[in-house]
């Protein structure tokens, strides 16, 4: 069975556990037997004195952008500091009592999935106040296959945000922990770092290979299924087609009450999709109350799906399809109150939405050469942990 970092950690008698240590989680990182990660390492006598969360809170119930507070823990009594409120970065009196910084939050595999940047602040408050920063590493759940990593790469002098700050591609495919060593190095952070790796990963594993149930990573992060599909769907965010929030299945269905479906999906045929027909009602978000004609997506081939070029492929069909209803939209978020360029933000390039006014061989043609992570694969390979 795979052993996370945490299940690794706490199977060791470290020297720091006796430490004041202060730990980056939230309820979605659990041990391999799906017990909290905070609550199993304080019943291994862990000296765990505060802890620190991410968008969406401890509790991961916070809506998508949402402001989250400071608070306490009800299943450890103990306090709670947001770093998705007023700060994104802990401060020194945040850090002042703590001698050791723990981090294990699970990732997605996806560039614009805030918890990776959560981790690059933590990173450099660790540097900036002279805390060890640990780092107990967990699986990409949509694999670390490099040969399926999709771009654009982000372009920091235009394009770096909340959602993506410095220049990776957009699925990486690879553990924050690795991330972590590039990132240290690359941006000449040069941190105290300890990364506790995972045992019995492979590189070209999904979750649904790791016998572990998914766990719901944040509201609308509730499957296998989303994850993969989600690097391509969540650019939905940036227009007025609705990607399933408010309903059971989010990120893996789309639609619209303007939506003609049935024209949809002859123009969608992918061989590693099954893609169906259906009609929801949104409790929230987009079209709340509305009947939208939409499409399931459901990926067959996990190892040969790519993500990203469906995504901007549905978008630009539904654009041609439907000139008099389709719009951009802004995202407000606690990041980014005004919620404009998010598709900028979201692909990691500028004047992003200039793409979908070329007619459609072109469109696809740039499309092919936008989502390469070129020289990815050569820039991370000193940093990867795994084989």
């Amino acid at each position: 069975m795979i052993q996370f970092g945490i299940d690794v950690l706490l199977k060791q008698n470290p020297m720091w556990k006796n430490k004041r240590i202060g730990l980056v989680t939230n309820h979605a990182a659990t041990t391999n037997l799906l017990k909290p990660s905070r609550k199993a390492l304080l019943e291994r006598g862990f000296n765990i004195i505060k802890l620190f969360s991410p968008e969406h809170g401890l509790d991961i119930q916070g809506a998508d952008g949402a402001k989250m507070f400071d608070g306490i823990d009800q299943l450890t009594q103990l306090p709670v500091v947001s770093l998705y409120g007023d700060k994104l970065r802990a401060n020194e009196k945040d850090l002042a009592d703590i001698e050791i910084l723990l981090f294990d939050i699970p990732d997605i595999g996806c560039r614009f999935y805030t918890y990776l940047w959560t981790l690059s602040y933590v990173l450099e408050a660790c540097n900036i106040f002279n805390k060890p920063l640990i780092i107990t590493d967990r699986p990409n759940s949509i694999s670390g296959t490099l040969d399926m990593a999709e771009g654009p790469i982000l372009d920091e002098n235009h394009c770096s945000s909340f959602i993506g700050r410095w220049s990776i591609p957009l699925r990486h495919s690879c553990t924050l922990g690795e991330l972590a060593f590039y990132f240290n190095k690359v941006k000449g952070i040069e941190d105290t770092i300890e990364v506790i790796r995972c045992q019995n990963w492979q590189r070209d594993s999904f979750q649904t290979d790791w016998g572990i149930p998914f766990i719901p990573t944040s509201p609308a992060m509730r499957s296998f299924q989303s994850s993969l599909l989600y690097p391509g769907l969540g650019l939905l965010e940036a227009t007025n087609i609705s990607e399933g929030r408010g309903t059971e299945m989010p990120f893996s269905i789309i639609g619209a009450p303007w939506l003609d479906n049935n024209l949809l999906i002859e123009k969608l045929f992918n061989a590693n999709l099954e893609i169906i027909k259906l009609a929801f009602v949104p409790t929230e978000s987009k079209y709340t109350g509305e009947e939208c004609k939409g499409l399931r997506f459901y990926v067959k081939d996990t190892k040969n799906f790519k993500a990203v070029n469906l995504g901007l492929l549905l978008i630009k069909l539904v654009k041609d399809q439907h000139p008099e209803y389709f719009e951009w939209k802004p995202y407000p978020t606690n990041v980014n109150p005004t919620g404009t360029k998010h598709l900028d933000l979201l692909l990691g390039i500028p004047d992003s939405e200039s793409l979908f006014e070329l007619p459609i061989k072109d469109f696809e043609e740039q499309i092919k050469s936008l989502t390469l992570a070129k020289n990815w694969k050569e820039s991370i390979q000193p940093y990867l942990l795994y084989l």
